[in-house]
């Protein structure tokens, strides 16, 4: 009786979560389940109930292939932050990312052929925002620049710190949102379909950067 109660409660817990995940992740960047190379599966790709990676942490139960290629970093004489070695999450999505690592490489599987082409992420980020390196009280005050994050409020609810920090770091998902749960529009929230030119807001930010909302969550003028 304690088994099936136990049962019954698993289920009650996790269909509501895949089912939110699911229709977050439809028809956005991350919904890979029309490709025979997914298995036909939303989550596979990215998560496995069993036989998990177990050398990533920075994501529950982690299914692809980790990239192992060593980065070229952010460097500016006006930088104050000190980026290290992609960790964390964005290491999770630089394994699809930074162009060595097949996208379809997961389950085990390391001989997949496809590879992110679009995009201009590689392993060269000396051009692109910084990301895991410390962000905090310290630094804000040692910049002059930057909002304290354990203070100010994200527009998420809760401070920078509590919403959009990974441990204290910046990182990817500092910006993005991988699951999409806003993208309600179907493959125009994310995509210009038909090349008509027309401005199409990118739905996997945590917040609008129109009139540069996002930047200034972080960044004073």
């Amino acid at each position: 009786m304690v088994k099936w109660v136990f049962i019954f409660v698993c289920f009650i817990w996790v269909f509501p979560l895949t089912t939110l995940d699911a229709q977050g992740l439809r028809n956005s960047h991350h919904d890979f389940s029309g490709a025979a190379w997914s298995g036909n599966e939303f989550c596979k790709p990215c998560h496995t109930p069993h036989n998990a990676a177990p050398a990533s942490l920075a994501s529950p139960l982690w299914n692809h292939q980790l990239t192992t290629a060593t980065f070229t970093l952010y460097s500016s004489a006006t930088l104050d932050a000190v980026p290290q070695q992609p960790g964390g999450k964005s290491k999770l999505c630089l394994s699809c990312h930074d162009g060595t690592v097949a996208y379809d490489n997961h389950s085990g599987i390391t001989s997949g052929t496809r590879y992110v082409t679009f995009g201009n992420i590689t392993t060269d980020l000396k051009d692109d925002h910084p990301i895991s390196f410390r962000y905090d009280a310290a630094l804000a005050t040692q910049d002059g620049h930057l909002y304290d994050p354990s203070t100010k409020m994200s527009g998420l609810g809760g401070t920078i710190e509590e919403d959009l920090l990974e441990n204290g770091y910046m990182e990817c998902t500092s910006c993005h949102d991988v699951h999409l749960s806003r993208n309600t529009q179907g493959c125009i929230g994310c995509h210009d379909i038909h090349g008509s030119g027309t401005y199409t807001e990118t739905l996997s930010l945590w917040i609008t950067n129109f009139n540069s909302t996002l930047c200034l969550t972080c960044h004073k003028l």
